[in-house]
């Protein structure tokens, strides 16, 4: 199997898909190409989320704001699955959970090695071949532009067809020298006090129902019917329906992290929060 990922939307994936197709029978699953545009913290914390529960696998990871700069391509072996998309962040924490106690072990891929991208008709296409002088083994990618298609693709096919126990012996790949780019998650402050328990985080991310995710650990909700969430008291409930249809509430989401919602309404806006911003969080005595 192997799964992909970006922020690219449609109809760019497809062209990814092509070029997997052409070099391996693997069957291939769409995690997701909505990914915040550029947003590397946010893939980060949703592909945490998610790849762990594939069984082992590929997965191709393209949130690349760097394109065509000197970032590296990396490939990445974390327990039983290998991970293959930029050195900017976004596959260090996925990495580190499917790890388990081990460590990743982390690859450079060495782009002018790699099989070049040709699509059909490239002999006879006047355009391509233009776009294709270049594209000839040991001249690297045809876009600087694109690499999901012209890098990542490619070496996500030829990692799947080695198998995970081959990537040393793959001419192309190269141990790091250096650590990789990291994405570390904020950690929230928790902070005892006479007058309570207070949490201080951000938020991590809103999901598309508008439900606000914090950094907060779930558990400090715990023995809670009524928290303080930036200086407004709300119930705290298991399930949105605890309250009723449009209210406001604080739970804890499949994640663990504490949520600032609204039951069948939008939590960004009910609490005027996005991405990035502060969160305090504070028990009521």
């Amino acid at each position: 199997m192997i799964t992909l990922a970006s922020d690219f939307g449609t109809p760019y994936p497809a062209a990814m898909k092509g070029v997997l197709c052409q070099r391996t029978d693997a069957r291939l699953v769409d995690v997701a190409h909505d990914f915040p545009r550029q947003d590397v913290r946010a893939a980060a914390f949703w592909l945490r989320e998610v790849l762990p529960y594939f069984p082992p696998a590929t997965h191709l990871v393209v949130i690349d704001p760097g394109v065509g700069t000197d970032r590296n391509a990396l490939v990445v072996r974390a327990g039983e699955h290998t991970l293959v998309g930029p050195d900017n962040g976004v596959l260090l924490p996925t990495a580190r959970r499917l790890a388990g106690d081990a460590d990743p072990e982390t690859y450079v891929v060495d782009e002018t090695r790699l099989e070049p991208v040709e699509p059909a008709g490239a002999e006879t296409d006047a355009s391509s071949a233009a776009v294709l002088q270049s594209a000839t083994p040991g001249s690297g990618p045809a876009s600087a532009t694109f690499h999901g298609r012209d890098v990542f693709a490619p070496a996500a096919a030829a990692v799947h067809e080695a198998g995970l126990e081959a990537l040393d012996d793959l001419e192309w790949l190269d141990p790091l020298a250096d650590d990789p780019v990291d994405c570390r998650l904020p950690a929230a402050t928790l902070e005892d006090g006479d007058d309570g328990t207070r949490a201080v985080g951000e938020v991590l991310v809103v999901d598309d129902f508008g439900n606000v995710i914090t950094n907060v650990p779930g558990g400090f909700l715990s023995d809670h019917d009524r928290i303080v969430a930036n200086e407004e008291t709300v119930p705290v409930g298991e399930t949105f329906a605890a309250v009723p249809t449009g209210d406001r509430l604080a739970t804890v989401g499949s994640h663990g992290y504490v949520e600032l919602d609204v039951n069948q309404g939008r939590g960004d806006e009910a609490f005027g929060l996005e991405a990035g911003d502060h969160v305090c969080l504070a028990s009521i005595p």
